[in-house]
């Protein structure tokens, strides 16, 4: 288990959500929200978070919005989007869209390599 924590949101009920439970699976700690409000008030308190993962199956833009609210908190942690489908050009301020209709194993694989690749960079500014 680690320190680190992941910042879920989502428009699912706890309940049925095979993501969360996915993340969970992780070895991180996660914290889940359905509310983008709550979201950006976990951000700015929580400093253990490490990484956020946005699973709204809301339109699009409405995901891109929340997560440029998320980027402007805190730049220094990776978000990633659950997507519906493909989007070949994410926006600057979201570091990686995962097809939902992938695995949960390669969902959380995804999450993984990019909290790591995120540790990896501050490692070598700090140099």
């Amino acid at each position: 288990m680690t320190d680190e924590t992941i910042l879920y949101i989502s428009d699912q009920t706890a309940n049925n959500d095979s993501a969360l439970a996915a993340l969970k699976a992780t070895g991180y700690e996660v914290v889940s929200t359905n509310s983008s409000s709550q979201a950006i008030a976990l951000l700015f308190l929580l400093h253990s978070v490490a990484g956020v993962v946005l699973n709204h199956r809301a339109r699009e833009r409405a995901k891109f919005d929340i997560a440029r609210s998320l980027r402007a908190i805190r730049s220094d942690i990776p978000i990633v989007l659950l997507c519906r489908g493909e989007i070949d050009c994410p926006p600057s301020w979201v570091d990686a869209c995962i097809s939902a209709g992938q695995s949960l194993e390669k969902v959380a694989a995804a999450v993984r390599r990019l909290l790591v690749a995120k540790r990896f960079q501050l490692l070598i500014a700090q140099i």
